[in-house]
């Protein structure tokens, strides 16, 4: 019966090594200045409501029961 309760936080210990292990081993990629340049987020906002168009349709059917029109 000692092993479940002395089992628990070891395996979290392990658990948080291997974690560590992974986050020094394999870092985040860096972003281009590009990515985070405002000008181009603005270039890129009709691109994302393009993008989205599907997704607002199918919540709005789920909604009110209603097929929006084609937008042309």
């Amino acid at each position: 019966m000692v092993w479940m309760i002395i089992s628990g936080p070891a395996v979290v210990v392990v658990a948080a090594f291997a974690t560590l292990y992974l986050a020094i081993t394999i870092p985040d990629p860096v972003l281009p200045t590009e990515a985070m340049n405002p000008r181009n987020a603005i270039e890129n906002q009709g691109k994302l409501e393009a993008a989205m168009a599907p997704a607002m349709q199918a919540r709005n059917h789920a909604s009110t029961g209603d097929v929006p029109a084609p937008k042309k």
